[in-house]
């Protein structure tokens, strides 16, 4: 049996998928970001957030067996942990996998849970970034719902993305409207995480997520008062850069 092919370096392939798939719809985008060669290997990194139940909703119907990487940070809200388990029985997604920091290094670094309030960069790095680059390991592509009408440095958000080299970043609904979304959970009858309804219309860890008032960006509510505006997942080396919020 022959062997396959070694694929091409990142940043050829990235190009190479965005000019191809340039004119298709998110769903198209998606099948093609999981059965491509030039994708490769692909995972779904879902915070089971407010918008969250699209993507995993279009998994489960085009291969429900795709890997689904949840980041329980151990801070999270108890609504976000039980519409987790909600949705992932709903929609029948058979491979979830709970990522938790790995506890030898929360016992060093952040032995009381207090982390986030002295150096929240390095909180998110500690519970996110460093068990979900781990998780990703063996993979070649990972899936995200981010959208340029979040802002910041999504506004310019391509479906594919070179992660420095080390892997591609798939953005199916980039190009969605925040209508879009909301049609889209409405039209399937998919159920919303019950934050979503109180304020939370982008929800993360419970000690560095406040409600948002009506006037305000979805994310203002994200480590409100501070300059952080990722949480690090996003960026390879899980360093903030710093800059004006997303929001802004």
């Amino acid at each position: 049996m022959p062997l396959e092919a070694p694929l091409a370096a990142v940043a050829e392939r990235v190009a190479d998928l965005n000019t191809r798939y340039r004119h298709n719809g998110a769903t198209a985008v998606l099948e093609h970001a999981l059965t491509d060669p030039q994708v490769g290997r692909a995972a779904l990194v879902s915070s089971f957030g407010a918008e969250s139940v699209v993507l995993l909703h279009m998994v489960s119907v085009l291969d429900r067996t795709t890997p689904v990487m949840f980041i329980d940070t151990e801070m999270l809200f108890a609504e976000t942990l039980a519409y987790q388990q909600e949705v992932a029985g709903k929609l029948g997604l058979t491979d979830i996998r709970v990522l938790r920091p790995d506890r030898e290094q929360v016992f060093a670094r952040d032995p009381d849970g207090i982390l986030h309030l002295a150096d929240p960069d390095a909180c998110c790095r500690l519970r996110k970034t460093e068990p979900l680059q781990a998780a990703l390991g063996p993979f070649d592509a990972w899936i995200t719902g981010r959208k340029r009408f979040q802002g910041g440095g999504r506004r310019t958000l391509d479906f594919f993305e070179d992660e420095d080299g080390l892997r591609i970043k798939v953005n199916p609904l980039a190009h969605w409207t925040r209508a879009d979304v909301q049609e889209y959970i409405v039209n399937n009858r998919l159920p919303r995480h019950p934050l979503a309804s109180h304020g939370y219309p982008s929800i993360g860890c419970a000690p560095c997520t406040t409600r948002v008032d009506a006037h305000e960006p979805e994310r203002a509510g994200r480590w409100r008062g501070q300059e952080k505006t990722e949480c690090g997942i996003h960026f390879a080396t899980g360093t903030r850069i710093a800059g004006r919020p997303a929001w802004q």
